[in-house]
């Protein structure tokens, strides 16, 4: 008969040869004796069925694997003659893994005899395979495959003694102390081995992660009377709402019931015999069991349970398994419920999972047939017809059709197919190659670097690894998320923004303690921004709205004009495109903050790269061929990223500046005239110079003037400047004599200060990693010891000059949990990010100061509540 409600702990040294008997108020912890072992307790204290059971600490356990005895037999005689125990590990998180089960220890011959006058041949037979099995493979080392059994046979547990024998040169051991002494040391070892370090090395653990082991009386699941064993849960694991599921096998132990067909069900139903209808008592005390260890361990567990002869035992119970939408859905579900606070229903949510809910997801539960893996650089999934050029996805966009965008590699040329694809799919890249970079800001499903593909353009046809080809207008799907494409349409998940999400990134806004904007560089995408709930823009790339076709024209036009006037002429075309652009901007963000750099990229981007596309330009202007290539090859640059682009165009051509900073100051006008009142911040890109600013703000200060004496209006604005370059943020002090505010774009910055191109770093970056030249890639985690030392040097200077100076990091970095931090700690005012980043931003700012707030209280010897249910 088991003895419920009882864990021993280990007292005194390691090598200590007693054992002291102990119930709730045993010193078990999670991190001297593993997760399983305080769940165990808590559960004993919840007034579980769970049985009598000895924790190992982590240090008997180290002790074990170098060699020290334990008096295994003591050990046993806790729980009483001829009782059977299994072997489980208890690491301090159960993400670690650990060592296998070892069920039945102490199953020998005699024993065996006896199980079989009481239980029966078959049941006996069934434990002592089951353990010869269990000992063979986990202990002794033997090959798996030749104690594989397909029935637990009289013959099959002959042959598998048989084996071990032949194998080890001595019978099966016998004695039970020796039996639970190797399985002991087998698995003490077996955590302490190189490749089981390194492998929870990678899923968190740091390098001296203990191992604890639990040693428990074995609930047999095997009787005359109703016996088995089942696992259930209350929560359905992939969307996290109230469902009891499980199954449940007769005659069995452990997770039998999970694996084998002939399980049944837990609930009524018409499929089956459901242990519901069985045993409805049990099944309600099941149900009871897991309302308790919701509430008392403050989490949906799952939990595993045995019944024999009809008595339950609780074996153990794990935190149930569950997608990131369902993990969110299930800590706002405890929260609304009083189980937990909000701020720990916040801290349980990991940021990034976010992007998982932001999108359309592949179900997990379906097919998938894949064509080829690259890198997952966007998450989310689409699936549309498969199309080789930006013009062609545009085309289907206007029919309403759904198409994936495949290129060997994506250039800035590629927006409008971009924006009009559902996803992208490129040979060549990295996570900060341009097709990348873009679509992380559209939030569009990418992969990335899928270098086994081989895209033939001309003929529209893509060839995968294996040798399939797949024409211009087949369908296949993107899957962003885990960086696959696979053939045809596939069941999908939609987005996970219900009201479980909205909620909790409502209580986070409550504690976070820096601003978010988003980057927008389109109506669409501040409409995005503002379903996020972002603080305002903070940065709109207004050299985004000049590749539309009738735009292009122009900037071509205006590209070729000869003189001032000329430029000025072709310009004034686009102004009132440019006063729509910024008007239907300001009345989305209704009188939040708009912050407008003003044109950056060098001209060459707008002009044709083919010969073809020249030729097509020179007709299109009636133009000489030989005029437009010259003016082409004039313009051509050896490096035109440090060339004419951001504030030297501003200078030498100042007509752009003065056509984009009148086009802001009318759309000003116009939205307050709408209800919309709003106080634009223009930025100047790439200023490496106090007189730059200067420059530049004296024409837009005179064009302000001019709108305001034009329109009878009164407006207000702000001029900041982009620092970008080494040199700015060095000489900010003198630089925020002129600027109301400073936006660091680390991409550029961090470019420049490395010397190095994002967008040829992936060839080299993944080994400057892995042999520690740097300690991450400084493209997606903010480099703070070297550029981010010119932030704060920028941010001393700059308001040590101006006490109310605004600082901010726009750009990748600003959705970035570590940038986020130093930006706190630093003192700027907000960071912005890509709109599809703003809800991961948001949640990690929250995580920050919390996270800061629980550190403060630690230090004045507040205690912390708990933000786990078997810690």
């Amino acid at each position: 008969m088991l003895r419920e409600g009882r864990i021993a702990a280990v007292q005194q040294e390691p090598m200590a040869m007693d054992f002291t008997e102990a119930t709730m108020t045993a010193k078990i912890a999670a991190a001297t004796h593993g997760w399983r072992a305080k769940c165990l307790q808590r559960l004993i204290r919840l007034e579980m069925p769970v049985p009598h059971t000895v924790a190992l600490p982590f240090s008997t356990v180290r002790a074990i694997a170098a060699g020290k005895k334990l008096n295994n037999t003591g050990l046993l005689a806790l729980f009483g003659s001829g009782a059977l125990v299994s072997v489980r590990p208890s690491p301090e998180n159960p993400a670690w893994g650990g060592p296998a089960t070892v069920l039945n220890v102490g199953l020998n011959a005699e024993r065996h005899a006896q199980l079989t006058q009481s239980h029966g041949q078959a049941a006996a037979d069934a434990m002592y395979l089951r353990f010869v099995q269990g000992y063979a493979v986990n202990v002794a080392r033997l090959d798996p495959d030749m104690f594989a059994s397909p029935a637990p046979k009289a013959e099959a547990l002959a042959e598998a003694l048989r084996r071990y024998e032949d194998e080890m040169d001595e019978p099966f051991p016998q004695d039970p102390g020796r039996q639970l002494s190797e399985v002991l040391r087998s698995m003490a070892r077996a955590w302490e081995g190189t490749s089981a370090r390194l492998l929870r090395q990678a899923k968190g653990a740091p390098d001296g992660a203990g191992l604890g082991l639990i040693v428990q009386e074995m609930a047999q699941g095997f009787g005359q009377g109703l016996s088995g064993a089942g696992v259930i849960q209350f929560v359905d694991p992939l969307l996290g709402l109230p469902q009891i599921t499980g199954r449940y096998l007769s005659q069995s132990q452990g997770r039998d019931a999970l694996r084998r067909t002939e399980a049944i069900y837990l609930t009524r139903d018409k499929r089956g015999a459901s242990l519901e209808e069985a045993a409805p008592d049990i099944f309600a005390d099941l149900l009871r069991y897991g309302a308790i260890c919701r509430k008392g361990l403050r989490e949906e567990m799952q939990i595993e349970f045995t019944i024999e002869d009809g008595n339950l035992a609780v074996i153990d119970a794990v935190r149930v398994p569950r997608s990131a939408r369902a993990n969110l859905r299930i800590a706002v579900a405890l929260a609304n419920d009083g189980v937990i606070s909000e701020e720990e229903a916040v801290m349980r949510v990991e940021p990034r999972s976010l992007a998982e809910l932001l999108h359309m997801q592949v179900d997990p539960r379906g097919p998938r047939d894949v064509l080829v893996k690259g890198i997952a650089a966007s998450p989310g999934a689409a699936t549309g017809v498969l199309v080789f050029s930006s013009t062609e996805a545009q085309t289907l966009a206007a029919r309403g059709e759904s198409c994936i965008l495949v290129k060997r590699e994506t250039a800035p040329e590629d927006i409008r197919g971009m924006h009009s694809a559902a996803g992208v799919l490129t040979e060549r890249g990295g996570m900060t190659s341009h097709a990348a970079v873009i679509a992380r800001g559209l939030g569009l499903p990418c992969i990335v670097g899928a270098s086994d593909l081989r895209i033939d353009a001309r003929l529209g046809l893509l060839t995968t690894p294996d040798g399939r080809k797949f024409r211009e207008g087949e369908r296949i799907t993107v899957d962003g998320t885990t960086g696959e494409a696979l053939a045809g349409v596939v069941d999908m998940l939609p987005p996970g923004q219900d009201d479980s999400f909205q909620t909790l990134l409502g209580w986070a806004d409550r504690v976070r303690d820096i601003g978010i904007r988003a980057n927008a560089d389109t109506p669409s995408d501040a409409r995005t921004a503002r379903a996020f709930k972002a603080e305002g823009i903070g940065l709109c790339r207004t050299e985004h709205m000049f590749f539309d076709a009738d735009r292009l024209v122009v900037m071509r036009e205006m590209i070729f004009a000869d003189t001032a006037q000329d430029r000025a002429a072709a310009l004034a075309l686009l102004l009132p495109m440019q006063r729509a652009d910024f008007t239907e901007l300001f009345s989305i963000m209704q009188g939040q903050p708009v912050c407008i750099r003003l044109f950056d990229p060098p001209l060459h981007e707008f002009l044709p790269q083919s010969r073809e596309g020249l030729r097509d330009l020179a007709e299109a202007l009636d133009k000489p061929l030989s005029d437009v290539t010259r003016r082409a090859e004039a313009l051509s640059e050896v490096n035109p990223m440090l060339g004419m682009r951001g504030v030297r165009l501003g200078v030498v051509l100042p007509e752009i500046y003065d056509m984009q900073a009148r086009a802001i100051f009318e759309a000003t006008v116009e939205a307050a005239r709408q209800g919309s009142p709003v106080v634009p911040e223009i930025m100047i890109p790439l200023v490496s110079a106090r007189r730059e600013v200067e420059l530049v703000k004296t024409r837009i200060d005179q064009l302000a003037a001019a709108v305001r004496t034009q329109t009878g209006a009164s407006f207000d604005y702000k001029l900041g400047v982009m620092v970008e370059t080494p040199r700015a943020a060095l000489r900010a002090g003198e630089i925020a004599q002129h600027a109301a505010f400073l936006s660091f774009g680390t991409n550029d910055l961090t470019q420049m200060t490395y010397g190095l191109s994002r967008d040829d770093a992936g060839r080299f970056m993944n080994t400057y990693v892995r042999q520690g030249v740097f300690t991450e890639d400084p493209f997606h985690i903010l480099d703070v010891e070297g550029v981010g030392e010119l932030l704060l040097i920028g941010a001393e200077r700059g308001r040590k000059t101006r006490g109310d100076l605004t600082l901010s990091v726009c750009g990748e970095h600003g959705g970035n949990p570590e940038s986020i931090d130093f930006c706190r700690q630093a003192g700027f005012d907000y960071v912005s990010c890509s709109p599809y980043r703003v809800p991961q931003a948001r949640l990690a700012a929250a995580h920050l100061a919390l996270r800061g707030r629980n550190l403060r209280a630690e230090a004045a010897g507040r205690p912390q509540q708990s933000s786990a249910a078997a810690e």
